[in-house]
């Protein structure tokens, strides 16, 4: 019996719907990671992208646990001199609450050329509303973490 090798045109990439509300940031990431590099399917091969499409609604209203909304802070370099900026998440939420999800998420791929690749096909919202309702995507319930549409 030889092993399954994916080969980069024969793979069907569906869409998933995760509602971000209330469902905690850590948890909600890992799975995104997973889906993202398709990890969750028994096609999966290290060398090719075998990931799904990730869409993320309600990213202002995801959970922290704990004092993290004011304890944790987020820091980035400009590339001036003196150009070191920081953030706490209560801040984040405010002005981009898109970037906590996708931060999240972010750490938890591969730091490669096609983990950066990989992360390309997850798009977050902040509301309810997102544009790829053509895609047709299933909605996954994160208390069980199966898709709806599999019933």
């Amino acid at each position: 019996m030889k092993t399954y090798h994916a080969k980069p045109g024969e793979v069907q990439q569906a869409w998933h719907l995760f509602d971000a509300d209330g469902v905690v940031l850590g948890r909600l990431a890992a799975r995104i990671a997973l889906i993202l590099q398709g990890k969750h399917h028994g096609r999966y091969t290290p060398h090719v992208d075998t990931g799904d499409f990730v869409i993320v609604t309600n990213a202002a209203s995801v959970a922290l646990s704990g004092r993290k909304e004011d304890d944790r802070v987020h820091r980035w370099h400009t590339g001036y001199l003196g150009g070191l900026k920081e953030m706490n998440v209560a801040e984040m939420r405010e002005k981009h609450p898109e970037r906590l999800v996708e931060l999240a998420v972010k750490r938890m791929m591969p730091k490669t050329k096609m983990g950066r690749a990989m992360l390309k096909k997850l798009k977050v919202y902040a509301g309810t509303e997102h544009r790829h309702g053509a895609q047709q995507p299933v909605a996954v319930d994160m208390t069980t973490f199966k898709s709806l549409g599999d019933a």
